[in-house]
This record gives C-alpha cells, structure tokens and sequence, in this order.
C-alpha cells in the first residue's frame, strides 16, 4: 500500500506562532501552505517552502476565504468572481515564493470553511475549480473523500486526489464531525495512527456513532496547529512502516 502524508504550515503570523513547521516537515511528504489569507505572513512562508524545497517535500496552496481574524474557518458568501480572484491570487502568490526557492506549487488544497463548503456547494466548488484551470489546468485538487467535490472536479478536467483525516471524527455520511461539537477533534497519537492504518487496510472508519463508513483516501492529513501534531506525524508514520504501507507524495506517485 502507498500513501501520501500532508500538514497545514505556514500558518504562524509576525510574533503569532502556530504549529512547529520545522519538526513536522520531516515526517510528512506533502506540505499544505498558508497563502496570507486564513494565516501566515511572507516572510514565514517563505521559510517555509524552503524548508519544504530543502527536504523534498511537495508543496501545495493552502487558500482560504479572506479571513484573518477567524483563521478561515468561517462561512463566506463571495460572489463567483470574487471567489476566483481570491484563489488565483493566493495560488500566485505562493508560486510565486516557490519559484524563488527553486520550486513550484504542485496542488491546491482549500482551507477550513471553504474546504467543508464546496465540498457540497456547487456553485462555490465550480468558482474554485475554474480559478485552479484558470492558473494551471495541471493542478491536482485536493478534495474530502467521498464528498461530491470529487466527481465535481473530475468531470471539470482537473486532477483530484481524495483525502482523509488522522485526528478528525467523521459523521457517517463521510463529511467532518464539526468542531463546535465535543469529539470532533481526536488527540491521542496511539489511537490515530491506529486508526490511519485501520483506515487505508479496511476502506473506511468508524463514525462517531459507531457505524461504518467506507472512505477512500490517497492523503492523509494531519492538522499542524494542534498541541499533539509532532507525536502524531511520528506515530502515523511509525505505524505505516510496521505495516508495510509505503509513504510517499501523491505528485511523485504520479509521476
């Protein structure tokens, strides 16, 4: 079995430091970065994709809605073109700093809200596929699991790669237990890399109301902001390798 390893960084901001951007780097394969919107100021992203450039790792956008002060994790109602600009302009600006460091953003990973929201909202969806073929049609787009955005994409012409999520619970319609609720969040590394493995051997997870619920994923992210991440990205890939489950980016499995 392969899969790919992926972390939300990038995200601290001036003197506001979130995450531990260079401990997790290491351990992951693929590298979801802040681009200004949700977190992260320039020079702190830029660390970071030469971080990411100096270890290998695959580096992608991590855009959000315009929202600073809620961490991009409230819903927006943005018109179609606004929605469009806003995605180009954070893709840019990230390829932009790969560039210099001798790299190239490589996907496009939407954040918080909008992440949750087009994974349902066609209309959203539609504005954020056609700002990705808009920059660059060669894209991959990394979308929830079993969500509709993947289908969505796919017949739009874009790569899609699907995602899972080690320290988040699911609903058993296979969409993300919300973070208002308790539980949502899981924070014991044991049980998460448990779960991982459990996850890619079986097809799916167990709901947070205990039922079934088959989830196909080629990337499994971990959240980079949470007190737990480190021991988590060590767990994870400690429990693959005694599986045999191979780690590796979903780009260069593509290639």
């Amino acid at each position: 079995m392969y899969v790919d390893l992926n972390s939300d960084l990038g995200e601290s901001y001036g003197s506001w430091k979130m995450g531990n951007d260079d401990q997790i780097l290491p351990l992951v394969t693929s590298a979801n970065i802040a681009c200004g919107f949700h977190a992260g100021d320039p020079l702190g992203i830029l660390k970071t994709v030469r971080k990411a450039v100096e270890l290998g790792v695959t580096i992608g956008a991590h855009v959000s809605y315009p929202d600073l002060v809620g961490f991009g994790r409230r819903n927006m109602q943005l018109s179609r073109d606004e929605l469009i600009a806003d995605v180009l302009y954070q893709i840019s600006a990230l390829d932009g700093l790969a560039k210099v460091a001798g790299s190239k953003v490589q996907y496009v990973k939407p954040h918080g809200a909008l992440y949750n929201t087009i994974a349902h909202d066609q209309v959203q969806a539609a504005a954020v596929i056609d700002a990705i073929k808009i920059y660059n049609s060669e894209l991959v787009l990394v979308a929830l699991a079993s969500s509709n955005l993947v289908d969505q994409a796919r017949k739009a012409g874009l790569n899609v790669v699907s995602e899972a999520f080690a320290d988040r619970a699911y609903n058993s319609d296979g969409s993300l237990v919300s973070r208002r609720l308790e539980g949502a969040v899981l924070h014991d590394a044991a049980l998460v890399a448990r779960r991982v493995v459990s996850m890619l051997q079986k097809g799916g997870v167990e709901s947070i109301d205990g039922k079934f619920t088959p989830i196909q994923a080629d990337t499994i992210c971990l959240h980079g902001d949470t007190a737990e991440a480190l021991d988590m990205a060590k767990a994870i890939k400690t429990e693959l390798q005694q599986h045999d489950i191979q780690v590796g980016s979903f780009i260069q499995k593509k290639l």
